[in-house]
């Protein structure tokens, strides 16, 4: 059995430590990818609505609005346990028929049945008939923070688009008439079935 020699140690200069490689700086690698991965995280987006809905009337105000909360979730990047909150800023619509809106920090909100048909900050009006698809891209500012330590911001914003809403656009025919159907039960528009 051979006997293990220890190591010989000899004095170069001063009190230096010497590397083999050089030390990884995994905040700066953190922090270079981090834009990519927020853009790829599982950020939920807006839910959209409208009022009335699914279907509206051609030249009324239908309201739309989206529904965006602050989301919070971890990722392990590079062995780090890196925390990423994501708040909603701003929307882009897109009503279906060519017409957009933002970015505008403007969310919309559901209005009491009543006031279906005022104007709101992100109602439409639509002038022709048809079935449209309005969807809504919605910004979120980010930070992180690794390890438990101060929340960084993340540069830029992501950006995350809802499912499409269907919403078809009528059209209304108004008549007058001079009598009502009790005075001619075989007038036009009383239903009158012998």
């Amino acid at each position: 059995m051979k006997a293990i020699q220890p190591p010989v140690w000899s004095f170069l200069s001063g009190p230096t430590c010497i590397y083999s490689e050089k030390p990884r700086d995994v905040l700066a690698e953190i922090a270079a990818g981090i834009e990519h991965e927020f853009q790829n995280s599982p950020v939920i987006p807006a839910a959209v609505g409208s009022q009335p809905g699914p279907n509206t009337l051609r030249g009324a105000e239908t309201n739309l609005y989206a529904e965006a909360v602050e989301q919070a979730f971890d990722v392990d990047l590079l062995g780090q346990k890196v925390h990423i909150s994501a708040t909603p800023i701003a929307y882009v619509w897109d009503y279906g028929d060519g017409i957009a809106l933002g970015p505008t920090p403007h969310s919309g909100a559901q209005l009491p049945q009543d006031r279906w048909g005022e104007k709101t900050l992100t109602s439409h009006i639509y002038t022709q008939t048809g079935d449209f698809a309005v969807k809504v891209a919605t910004h979120f500012r980010g930070t992180y923070t690794v390890n438990g330590g101060a929340p960084l911001a993340i540069p830029g914003h992501g950006t995350f688009s809802s499912a499409p809403l269907p919403v078809s656009v009528w059209r209304t025919i108004t008549k007058t008439y001079a009598d009502d159907c009790l005075q001619n039960p075989q007038g036009e528009g009383c239903g009158y079935s012998p």
